[in-house]
């Protein structure tokens, strides 16, 4: 099982290589699990409540996913020099990434919770036309905006202190987040324990209030626990010149790329709120159903991000084709098992929620579609975010996604939906042909190597 002929020459451990990688995925897909339950607690228990504040809360909560994008953008830009980094043990210059990566998410986080506070109703109009699910997006939005700046904090420590293999603690704060927002989303939206019954706001308390405390418990961490790897101050009020313009050079990409894509998702869900709140309620499920079936790919392509980097890091170019290969393998098995997965658990979840005739119609067509979709979601994060980020190679996925999702997908969905008026599934069915598409040009650049790249620099500045 462990053994490969094809790169026996290089005398690689795959026991040990796969016990490796087993200790960065179980934690992280436990970390997607995790975050994917915030999610999920909010849309089942708003579900239970109705398909109105479900939909609001669900599109207000596309805000909070374009400025996670340009979190993650920021952060993935970061991770393909401390990864690299890591590998050199540099790590004056890890913390000098970490201050100026803080800074970046910092500014972030205040930019979307003003856009929130000031233009709620503008924004939830980009995603539908229907009063009633405005007005409960705005509850929602006003209160969960609050949140933004600590989530910009916690995520880009998080993520850092993960491209140097300290994985363990964002599993246990996003556990102890998950266990607290349950908790107060039960009280606060069905009103337990004599409690008064909020709704989409009680939703909002349980994120925000969840928020706080994974920035509380990500502060004890750094202070008490973590030696190795500080956060510095002096380095969040300024970073030197060159290791800024690499930052940029490596996260501008990254950003733009994720934000385009994000906002490709969130246009995706503009449409389907055009076409009616029964297709942005079964949409919100069948996104959720995604994520879960995703969680463990997502944490291979992370995997790949952090031990490709740190194996670049060390000048072993070889032994990273070899490995870059295997997480390939790992990432089509993977895929084709979270198919199957939401194939199985389909019907139950159908029959759970409390939705209407149509809405369950287009869930169940919605479900076939994700059951292929998130094969090719698996292959192409695990070459894009993973293999091609960790040699520094963040430009071809802009590119990728400017010409498939927007260029192809996005272009004919909308057109199918508002010029040819077709049917909510037909329209569905090609707004997610993206990662179908884009699965032959990834594994042609894979083949090519040229994402195979060291972007550390020596003491004097100038490139290793």
């Amino acid at each position: 099982m462990f053994k490969s002929k094809k790169y026996a020459h290089l005398g690689i451990d795959w026991k040990q290589f796969y016990l490796s990688v087993i200790a960065l995925v179980i934690p992280m897909a436990l970390q997607n699990l995790i975050n994917v339950g915030v999610t999920a607690a909010d849309v089942v228990m708003l579900g239970r409540v109705g398909e109105t504040a479900l939909s609001g809360a669900s599109l207000a909560g596309q805000i909070q996913y374009i400025m996670t994008l340009f979190l993650f953008g920021l952060t993935s830009g970061a991770t393909v020099l401390t990864a690299q980094y890591w590998g050199k043990k540099d790590i004056d210059t890890i913390e000098k990434v970490l201050g100026l990566g803080m800074r970046a998410a910092v500014a972030v986080g205040l930019l979307f919770f003003l856009a929130a506070q000031l233009i709620p109703g503008q924004l939830m109009k980009i995603f539908t036309g229907d009063a009633d699910v405005i007005r409960e997006g705005i509850r929602y939005l006003r209160i969960v905006s609050f949140s933004y700046v600590f989530m910009g904090i916690t995520q880009t420590y998080l993520y850092i202190m993960r491209s140097v293999e300290r994985v363990v603690v964002a599993t246990v704060v996003y556990l102890c987040s998950l266990l607290c927002n349950i908790m107060i989303n039960a009280v606060l939206i069905f009103g337990l324990f004599g409690m008064p019954a909020l709704g989409v706001r009680g939703a909002a308390i349980g994120t925000l209030v969840s928020r706080l405390l994974e920035m509380l418990l990500v502060c004890l961490y750094s202070h008490f626990w973590n030696k190795e790897i500080k956060f510095r101050f002096r380095y969040f009020r300024k970073t030197e010149k060159v290791l800024t313009m690499d930052f940029l050079k490596y996260a501008f990409p990254v950003v733009l790329n994720e934000v385009l894509w994000g906002m490709g998702t969130a246009a995706n869900t503009a449409i389907l709120g055009h076409m009616g709140s029964s297709a942005v309620a079964a949409n919100s499920v069948a996104q959720v159903a995604r994520q879960l079936a995703t969680v463990v790919t997502f944490g291979v392509s992370s995997a790949a991000a952090i031990y490709l980097g740190k194996t670049i890091g060390e000048k072993k170019m070889e032994h990273a084709k070899a490995y870059a290969h295997k997480f390939l393998v790992l990432s089509l098995l993977l895929g084709i098992a979270g198919g199957v997965v939401i194939l199985t658990i389909s019907p139950a979840v159908i029959s759970l929620m409390a939705l209407t005739p149509t809405a369950k119609e287009y869930l169940q067509f919605m479900f076939f579609v994700m059951s292929y979709f998130v094969i090719g979601q698996a292959v192409n994060t695990t070459l894009v975010v993973g293999v091609f980020r960790s040699g520094g190679d963040t430009r071809f996925g802009l590119i990728l996604d400017m010409s498939t999702m927007w260029g192809c997908s996005i272009l004919f969905g909308f057109l199918a939906a508002f010029v040819f008026h077709w049917s909510v599934p037909v329209v569905y069915m090609i707004l997610m042909s993206d990662e179908i598409i884009k699965i032959p040009i990834t594994l042609y650049r894979y083949r090519g190597y040229k994402w195979l790249k060291d972007v550390t620099r020596d003491a004097a500045g100038q490139r290793m």
